[in-house]
């Protein structure tokens, strides 16, 4: 298992919701969480504007601030995958999925850990955006 800062991936948890929930895309394909900072690519037609990216700095971090509870349940494999894309899953994940919830904004299946509540993360702070060949990578850091 990588190893995931809490606070970050738990940020990216957030970050993925806000994106699919302002431009009806996808979740990322792909990611690097660190400590220090992250990025992650989203398949996207365009790159964001100005205003767009204030938008979803402005909205990451107003639910962060809501101080969300972050949980943990299960459910079979048959079931994540009636509810959740799970491509990005190893083949060896078994028969039962982990589900990684964010209040009422968010869930997802997810093996790496989490903060306890959403208060715990920090400032999410965007550090650049970059479009290339129909992939959209957003560079992001946390402060306290």
């Amino acid at each position: 298992m990588k190893s995931y800062d809490p606070p970050m991936h738990t940020a990216e948890h957030i970050l993925n919701q806000t994106m699919v929930r302002m431009f009806d895309c996808e979740r990322s394909f792909s990611s690097h969480i660190e400590k220090k900072k992250s990025k992650c690519d989203y398949r996207f037609d365009r790159p964001l504007d100005g205003d767009e990216e204030v938008e979803l700095v402005s909205t990451v971090n107003e639910i962060i601030g809501m101080n969300l509870d972050v949980k943990e349940h299960f459910l079979t494999l048959a079931e994540a995958a009636e509810k959740f894309n799970l491509t990005r899953l190893p083949e060896d994940s078994g028969e039962e999925i982990r589900i990684v919830t964010i209040g009422d904004y968010d869930a997802c299946p997810c093996i790496g850990p989490h903060v306890a509540n959403s208060s715990e993360i920090g400032t999410f702070q965007l550090i650049s955006t970059s479009h290339e060949n129909g992939i959209l990578r957003i560079r992001f850091k946390l402060s306290n």
